[in-house]
Protein backbone atom coordinates (compact mmCIF):
# COMPACT_ATOMS: atom_id res chain seq x y z
CA UNK A 1 0.00 0.00 0.00
CA UNK A 2 1.40 3.38 -0.94
CA UNK A 3 0.26 6.95 -1.50
CA UNK A 4 -0.97 6.24 -5.03
CA UNK A 5 -3.19 3.41 -3.81
CA UNK A 6 -4.60 5.66 -1.08
CA UNK A 7 -5.26 8.45 -3.59
CA UNK A 8 -7.03 5.96 -5.87
CA UNK A 9 -9.15 4.61 -3.01
CA UNK A 10 -10.07 8.11 -1.89
CA UNK A 11 -11.05 8.98 -5.46
CA UNK A 12 -13.24 5.88 -5.67
CA UNK A 13 -14.94 6.87 -2.42
CA UNK A 14 -15.34 10.52 -3.43
CA UNK A 15 -16.51 9.87 -7.00
CA UNK A 16 -18.58 6.79 -6.19
CA UNK A 17 -17.17 4.92 -9.16
CA UNK A 18 -14.42 2.47 -10.02
CA UNK A 19 -14.02 3.91 -13.52
CA UNK A 20 -10.28 4.12 -14.35
CA UNK A 21 -11.02 7.02 -16.71
CA UNK A 22 -12.71 9.13 -14.03
CA UNK A 23 -10.21 8.18 -11.33
CA UNK A 24 -7.29 9.00 -13.63
CA UNK A 25 -8.77 12.40 -14.42
CA UNK A 26 -9.44 13.09 -10.73
CA UNK A 27 -6.00 11.99 -9.47
CA UNK A 28 -3.71 12.68 -12.44
CA UNK A 29 -2.53 9.09 -12.17
CA UNK A 30 -2.29 7.41 -15.61
CA UNK A 31 -5.35 5.34 -16.53
CA UNK A 32 -3.31 2.17 -17.07
CA UNK A 33 -1.78 2.56 -13.59
CA UNK A 34 -5.22 3.11 -12.05
CA UNK A 35 -6.58 0.02 -13.80
CA UNK A 36 -3.60 -2.13 -12.73
CA UNK A 37 -3.73 -0.93 -9.12
CA UNK A 38 -7.51 -1.39 -8.82
CA UNK A 39 -7.13 -4.94 -10.11
CA UNK A 40 -4.32 -5.59 -7.61
CA UNK A 41 -6.35 -4.05 -4.75
CA UNK A 42 -9.25 -6.39 -5.61
CA UNK A 43 -6.93 -9.41 -5.77
CA UNK A 44 -5.44 -8.46 -2.39
CA UNK A 45 -8.93 -8.12 -0.87
CA UNK A 46 -8.57 -4.40 -0.13
CA UNK A 47 -11.44 -3.61 -2.52
CA UNK A 48 -14.33 -6.06 -2.37
CA UNK A 49 -16.79 -4.65 -4.90
CA UNK A 50 -17.28 -2.02 -7.57
CA UNK A 51 -19.05 0.36 -5.16
CA UNK A 52 -22.54 -0.23 -6.38
CA UNK A 53 -23.91 1.27 -3.18
CA UNK A 54 -27.69 1.47 -2.85
CA UNK A 55 -29.82 4.17 -1.22
CA UNK A 56 -31.72 2.08 1.35
CA UNK A 57 -34.44 4.70 1.81
CA UNK A 58 -35.17 4.58 -1.92
CA UNK A 59 -35.83 0.84 -1.42
CA UNK A 60 -38.23 1.54 1.44
CA UNK A 61 -35.78 0.48 4.17
CA UNK A 62 -36.24 3.72 6.10
CA UNK A 63 -36.12 2.43 9.68
CA UNK A 64 -32.67 2.07 11.21
CA UNK A 65 -32.55 0.08 14.44
CA UNK A 66 -29.46 0.00 16.64
CA UNK A 67 -29.52 -2.83 19.18
CA UNK A 68 -27.29 -3.60 22.13
CA UNK A 69 -27.14 -7.34 22.76
CA UNK A 70 -26.07 -8.97 26.01
CA UNK A 71 -25.19 -12.67 25.68
CA UNK A 72 -24.17 -15.48 28.01
CA UNK A 73 -20.41 -15.77 28.20
CA UNK A 74 -19.01 -19.05 26.90
CA UNK A 75 -15.93 -20.12 25.00
CA UNK A 76 -16.13 -18.76 21.44
CA UNK A 77 -19.56 -17.25 22.15
CA UNK A 78 -18.60 -14.10 20.30
CA UNK A 79 -18.18 -16.07 17.08
CA UNK A 80 -21.24 -18.29 17.52
CA UNK A 81 -23.63 -15.55 18.65
CA UNK A 82 -22.12 -13.05 16.22
CA UNK A 83 -22.74 -15.41 13.28
CA UNK A 84 -26.32 -16.03 14.40
CA UNK A 85 -26.98 -12.29 14.72
CA UNK A 86 -25.40 -11.63 11.32
CA UNK A 87 -27.64 -14.26 9.69
CA UNK A 88 -30.86 -12.50 10.72
CA UNK A 89 -32.71 -10.91 7.82
CA UNK A 90 -32.29 -7.13 7.80
CA UNK A 91 -29.11 -7.10 9.91
CA UNK A 92 -26.40 -5.12 8.13
CA UNK A 93 -23.66 -4.77 10.73
CA UNK A 94 -22.64 -6.75 13.82
CA UNK A 95 -19.88 -5.58 16.15
CA UNK A 96 -18.47 -7.59 19.06
CA UNK A 97 -17.61 -5.00 21.70
CA UNK A 98 -15.89 -4.61 25.05
CA UNK A 99 -17.71 -3.38 28.14
CA UNK A 100 -21.23 -4.05 29.40
CA UNK A 101 -22.62 -4.70 25.90
CA UNK A 102 -21.46 -7.77 24.00
CA UNK A 103 -22.69 -6.82 20.53
CA UNK A 104 -23.93 -3.77 18.68
CA UNK A 105 -26.22 -4.73 15.81
CA UNK A 106 -27.49 -2.37 13.11
CA UNK A 107 -30.44 -3.21 10.90
CA UNK A 108 -32.30 -1.32 8.17
CA UNK A 109 -35.97 -2.24 7.92
CA UNK A 110 -39.16 -1.18 6.17
CA UNK A 111 -41.89 -1.29 8.82
CA UNK A 112 -42.92 -2.16 12.39
CA UNK A 113 -43.66 -5.75 11.45
CA UNK A 114 -40.07 -6.21 10.32
CA UNK A 115 -38.85 -4.62 13.58
CA UNK A 116 -41.01 -6.99 15.62
CA UNK A 117 -39.67 -9.98 13.65
CA UNK A 118 -36.10 -8.73 14.13
CA UNK A 119 -36.47 -8.52 17.91
CA UNK A 120 -38.10 -11.97 17.98
CA UNK A 121 -35.20 -13.36 15.97
CA UNK A 122 -32.72 -11.87 18.46
CA UNK A 123 -34.61 -13.39 21.37
CA UNK A 124 -34.74 -16.80 19.65
CA UNK A 125 -30.95 -17.10 20.02
CA UNK A 126 -30.43 -19.21 23.15
CA UNK A 127 -27.33 -17.32 24.33
CA UNK A 128 -28.99 -13.89 24.12
CA UNK A 129 -29.85 -12.70 27.63
CA UNK A 130 -31.16 -9.21 26.90
CA UNK A 131 -31.48 -6.67 24.11
CA UNK A 132 -32.00 -2.92 24.06
CA UNK A 133 -33.04 -1.40 20.74
CA UNK A 134 -33.19 2.21 19.64
CA UNK A 135 -34.78 3.70 16.54
CA UNK A 136 -32.71 6.26 14.68
CA UNK A 137 -34.76 9.46 14.44
CA UNK A 138 -32.41 11.33 12.13
CA UNK A 139 -29.14 10.33 10.50
CA UNK A 140 -26.55 13.01 11.14
CA UNK A 141 -23.74 11.27 9.27
CA UNK A 142 -23.59 8.02 7.33
CA UNK A 143 -20.32 7.89 5.44
CA UNK A 144 -20.15 4.55 3.62
CA UNK A 145 -16.51 5.13 2.69
CA UNK A 146 -14.37 5.68 5.81
CA UNK A 147 -11.47 7.04 3.74
CA UNK A 148 -13.57 10.17 3.18
CA UNK A 149 -13.19 10.88 6.91
CA UNK A 150 -9.42 11.31 6.71
CA UNK A 151 -6.99 13.67 5.09
CA UNK A 152 -4.69 11.99 2.55
CA UNK A 153 -1.64 12.77 4.69
CA UNK A 154 -3.13 11.02 7.75
CA UNK A 155 -3.73 7.77 5.86
CA UNK A 156 -0.35 7.89 4.14
CA UNK A 157 1.36 8.40 7.53
CA UNK A 158 -0.55 5.48 9.06
CA UNK A 159 0.52 3.09 6.31
CA UNK A 160 4.09 4.41 6.48
CA UNK A 161 4.12 3.58 10.20
CA UNK A 162 3.30 -0.06 9.36
CA UNK A 163 6.33 -0.48 7.10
Amino acid sequence: MDERNVRILQAVAELGTGSPDEISEYTDIPKSTVHYRLTKLKEDGVVSNDLLDVDLEALGLEITVVTEVIAEYDEQYHEDVGEQLAAIEGVNQVYFTMGDTDFIVIAHLADREMVHRLISDYEAIDEVVRTSSQFVVETVKDEPHPLNDFELETVVESIADED
